[in-house]
């Protein structure tokens, strides 16, 4: 899912009767849980879980987050959290396990979230959310299934194809968060569901190198082909003219989808705005740093530098507390 790796702090078929009732939680876990209502010691435990992955490995989603109410953010630490447990084993597990822990794994966090039967913390706060807000159990379950796809499929022959493991893996992460951020018209559904997409289309394009260490490519074959780029251009530590070209084709067509996508910000509630703002300039700002880098991607990591990020979030976080007339 190109979400950021290496942490596991608790095996994903941990009961929750396992997990502490009285959690260490810190000053910015007591703030947004109780501003949330959520009083209960073990689901307090999980969410604050949740929020630690989030922080600890979602720093642009996490940053963008912090531009929502107080109340509403542990839910979106939710979201993460299991979307993070999921890619944690798919990606980091031991080939040997992976397959059978996934499946054991995911088959019972479905039936946790249907029934009232224990589970791990990143599903108990899952469950919690997808009750409160009423977010449909397919959105859960299509992204188990592109999750479940990573454990065999290596690349995708069409972009048609890709797009359907992305409906999976971040198009349903942009509508399980419709119902969080207030949607004023059915139409802000499709545009948050594009802009999962385009998100992670741009994790695409940076993550290169990284994907194929795994040995997945998430750019269409028919792109490779068009533009004469091999697995083994790829795997090069600098890029060609034919890679360049790919590139270039690659980052039009992620800007197209933006903007289709920030077109539904102006669909949502104003206390929303600011976040889903931030997080569009941010992820959209990774396309800049490969243009930047001269496309230079096959041996590093690019980013959005830290003076950038807070150039964009500052004042959107001061916008945001306007908004909502708090302090926090």
């Amino acid at each position: 899912m190109n979400a950021p790796h290496a942490y596991v702090q608790n095996a994903p078929d941990q009961s929750i009767r396992n997990t502490p009732a009285r959690y260490n939680l810190n000053a910015t876990d007591r703030h947004i849980l109780d501003a949330a209502g959520l009083h209960d010691p073990r689901l307090r435990a999980a969410y604050a879980h949740c929020r630690r992955l989030h922080a600890r490995h979602g720093r642009t989603y996490y940053l963008a987050t912090l531009l929502l109410p107080p109340a509403k953010r542990p839910y979106v630490h939710a979201l993460y959290g299991f979307a993070r447990h999921a890619d944690e084993i798919v990606d980091n597990e031991p080939e040997a396990t992976r397959t059978d822990h996934f499946t054991h794994w995911s088959a019972a966090a479905l039936a946790a979230l249907t029934t009232d039967a224990p589970a791990d913390p990143a599903t108990l706060a899952l469950r919690d959310t997808v009750r409160r807000w009423d977010i449909p159990l397919e959105h859960v379950t299509a992204f188990l299934a592109s999750m479940r796809a990573d454990l065999t499929v290596t690349d995708y022959p069409t972009f048609e194809d890709l797009n359907r493991y992305m409906y999976g893996s971040a198009a349903v992460i942009g509508l399980q968060m419709v119902p969080l951020l207030e949607p004023l018209c059915p139409e802000a559904h499709p545009r948050a569901q594009a802009m999962g997409e385009a998100f992670q289309l741009s994790n695409f394009i940076r993550d290169i190198a990284e994907d194929l260490a795994r040995g997945r490519v998430y750019l269409p074959a028919e792109d490779l082909a068009l533009y004469g780029v091999t697995r083994t251009d790829l795997a090069r530590t600098r890029t060609n003219r034919a890679v360049r070209d790919l590139l270039r084709h690659e980052i039009d067509r992620n800007r197209k989808l933006y903007a289709y996508a920030v077109g539904g910000i102006r669909m949502l509630h104003p206390s929303s705005r600011p976040c889903v703002e931030t997080a569009h300039t941010l992820y959209s700002g990774i396309l800049e740093a490969v243009e930047d880098a001269d496309y230079e991607i096959l041996d590093r990591r690019v980013h959005v530098p830290l003076p950038t990020r807070l150039k964009v979030a500052l004042p959107a976080y001061t916008r945001a507390r306007r908004l909502r007339g708090s302090p926090a």
